[in-house]
């Protein structure tokens, strides 16, 4: 098998470093395994630009929709015992999404609906629920911005946001398109439901307790305090939304410090991008992926699941599935498996790759990946909202790539 040449990812830093140094990021940090056994890291910049503090290995970070993959398996672990089925209607565990309605096709008005069936648990996991995102563009878009329902980790129970979101109509019909939605903060709840318990524990006792990923929760863990990266974005106006076309004068205008921040103190777990942690720890569940749902002598899950988890589950790729949402990743070439992105196709994903390469990012630029056919795990950090501001990811898997030999 190639192995990873240590002089070309030497690449890495200088790549990491103009980032840096044209103040696009404040600063990042990468983690690089193959086989299980660490073969690069490297950090430069600041976590905090104001108080010139540096990024560093330890520097906590909000990883915002890297959330997603980790509800998922906590959502597969509970198939694995035969407490639900991913065919089931989500009317199951939340009766407020019993009498589902859908915008008519082309709809001009919120109020322009027709009955619909209730998304089954698979079409959450997969964005093919008819739930959507506020940054989306469209009729339903809007009209969870206008209520600002976003699932931040200040917006009070996930049972509460859930019974306002069963108020608002589906974009589509079930199944009808792909679109990047909330559909996993959903799943997030139906893992409450199903175990008795908040999201916050039940992720704890199933899979961050396990993995001993121990900086990692929906509040700032206390002794991480002093090591929390600042947010940044180039845009004037929010750092979220994904349609603004203006840029500020500032590319590195800070929107969250750690004085303040409501990940201080979260009264809302988003199971669709809620956490915050460490490279560390979240190389610990990329090596599981990796694994075959297993690190060391900890399984989560059997390795016929993850496989599953980590095999397309669309009829064909992102791009044939006509949505107009935004991704966190290519949409051509690229499938879509339980909680992350799947190549089927570098070539049309345009960039270098290999095939079943299963992956996902966050809102701050963060990305992970884990590539089968060359036992490789890569997870990648920084802090600047939106994710679609530069085009870091595909960049950093070209020159991985390039290191093969």
């Amino acid at each position: 098998m190639a192995r990873l040449d240590k002089s070309k990812l030497s690449r890495i830093a200088t790549w990491m470093q103009h980032y840096v140094d044209e103040r696009r990021f404040a600063g990042a940090s990468v983690l690089i395994n193959q086989g299980g056994q660490e073969v690069y890291f490297h950090a430069t910049g600041l976590r905090d630009v104001q108080d010139e503090l540096p990024f560093e290995r330890d520097t906590v970070a909000r990883i915002y929709s890297m959330t997603k993959p980790v509800t998922s398996v906590a959502l597969m672990m509970l198939v694995e015992r035969g407490l639900l089925h991913l065919d089931a209607p989500l009317s199951r565990f939340i009766p407020e999404f019993s009498e589902c309605r859908a915008l008519i096709p082309n709809a001009s008005d919120i109020t322009q609906t027709e009955p619909c069936a209730c998304p089954t648990l698979h079409q959450l996991l997969t964005h093919t629920s008819g739930l959507s995102y506020p940054f989306n563009p469209g009729v339903l878009g809007k009209a969870m911005m206008e209520e600002d329902l976003v699932f931040k980790c200040d917006q009070g129970p996930l049972a509460d946001l859930c019974r306002s979101l069963a108020a608002y109509p589906l974009a589509f019909h079930p199944g009808q398109r792909w679109e990047y939605s909330v559909g996993i903060d959903v799943i997030g709840r139906v893992i409450e439901v199903v175990t008795g318990q908040t999201l916050e524990q039940a992720l704890q006792d199933m899979i961050l307790g396990p993995l001993g990923m121990g900086e990692t929760a929906f509040s700032l863990p206390k002794q991480a305090h002093g090591r929390f990266a600042s947010l940044y974005t180039p845009l004037a106006g929010s750092a979220m939304d994904l349609n603004a076309a203006q840029t500020g004068s500032e590319t590195l205008r800070c929107v969250d410090r750690t004085t303040g921040s409501p990940f201080l103190e979260a009264n809302m777990h988003s199971g669709g991008g809620g956490l915050v942690g460490t490279i560390d720890d979240y190389m610990k569940f990329t090596e599981m992926l990796r694994g075959g749902g297993a690190l060391g002598d900890v399984r989560l899950l059997s390795a016929s699941t993850m496989s599953f988890m980590m095999r397309n589950h669309l009829a064909g790729d992102i791009a044939s599935m006509g949505p107009s949402s935004f991704a966190e990743q290519p949409m051509d070439g690229m499938g879509f498996g339980i909680g992350g992105a799947v190549v089927l196709d570098p070539a049309l994903a345009r960039c270098p790759g290999s095939v079943g390469d299963f992956s996902w990012g966050g809102m701050a630029s963060t990305f992970f990946w884990v590539d089968p056919v060359y036992d490789i795990s890569v997870v990648f950090f920084t802090q600047l909202s939106p994710s679609s501001s530069y085009p870091a990811r595909p960049e950093l898997k070209a020159i991985l790539h390039g290191a093969l030999t």
